[in-house]
Formats: C-alpha cells, sequence, structure tokens
C-alpha cells in the first residue's frame, strides 16, 4: 500500500522557511513555497487564495511576528489548516500545549506544563523549562533558556543564547 504524504504550503522561502521547509519534510510532508521574491516558489503570498486550496495544510515562515500574524489570520479566514510542526529530535512534555502554526526545531527541549502560544518559533537547541508560558508569535532563537515559571509576551523574541530568569 502507498502511503501518501500530507501537502503543506510554507509562507516564506527566506533562511526561516527552509528551516520550516527541513523540519517538516523530516515529519514527511511534501512542500511547497509562496514567496513574493523567490524564483523557486510556485507562486506569491498574493496568490495564497487560489493555491492553498491545493494543499493539506499551510504555515507561515515568516521570521517578523507581526507579518506572521497577518498571514495566520488570512489563512484563518481561508479554514486554511496550520500544523503544529515538531522535529523529531526535539523532546517536547506530553503535558505541554503548543498553538497552531508553531515549529519546534532540532534539539529543542519543551518541559512540563509548557503553553506556547499561536505561530511561534522554538529555535535550535532552545530549552524551555517547566511552566512556562509563551504569547502568541514569539521566537525563542537558538541555544535560548527560558527558567521555569517565566511568562512571555506576544510577538517579542528572546535572542540566541540568551536566558531569560523568572
Amino acid at each position: 500500500m502507498e502511503h501518501s504524504r500530507k501537502k503543506l504550503l510554507i509562507l516564506g522561502a527566506g533562511g526561516h522557511g527552509y528551516v520550516v521547509k527541513e523540519i517538516a519534510e523530516s515529519c514527511d510532508y511534501e512542500t511547497s513555497f509562496l514567496d513574493d521574491k523567490n524564483p523557486n516558489a510556485i507562486g506569491s503570498i498574493h496568490d495564497l487564495e487560489q493555491i492553498s486550496p491545493k494543499f493539506d495544510e499551510c504555515f507561515v515562515a515568516i521570521g517578523n511576528a507581526d507579518l506572521r500574524a497577518d498571514l495566520m489570520n488570512r489563512l484563518e479566514q481561508l479554514h486554511c489548516m496550520a500544523p503544529v510542526i515538531i522535529h523529531p529530535t526535539a523532546y517536547v512534555s506530553p503535558s505541554a500545549t503548543i498553538g497552531t502554526g508553531s515549529v519546534v526545531a532540532p534539539h529543542a527541549t519543551v518541559h512540563a506544563n509548557v503553553t506556547i502560544g499561536k505561530g511561534c518559533i522554538v529555535s535550535i537547541n532552545a530549552a524551555i523549562d517547566h511552566d512556562v508560558k509563551i504569547g502568541n508569535f514569539y521566537h525563542i532563537n537558538a541555544g535560548a533558556v527560558c527558567m521555569a515559571g517565566t511568562h512571555l509576551e506576544d510577538r517579542a523574541k528572546l535572542d540566541a543564547g540568551e536566558i531569560l530568569k523568572k
């Protein structure tokens, strides 16, 4: 019996877009891009309404939190599913909750009772300890650490290697 892979439309073909592409493919997705500047894309962001129905799910892979939020709102209006994409080498506690349209990169750790909002980026080797609450469209950059019990607001960023204490 032949296995049918889900088709994922990725909005944004910049650096973060390619990271999402590789993580999604490691999770057995078939991927395509929409991007206004990349010639490898199958269309521009303006083509979203026409192209999205051909895909099982859509994912916004744009680093800018405000633009990511705007595009996620467009996806929701189109009733286009935005998955949570978690690399197989990441550890995510069974008691953690991760919002739609979020990505967890290789070797990231999300411990017990963590809540991550929608449209978030948890980059490579990021560590989120227990009982952390992260708002929507937040970016935990490479190697950053959120200590237990910290709370992070919407649309902000914890820089690479930074440690956030309660």
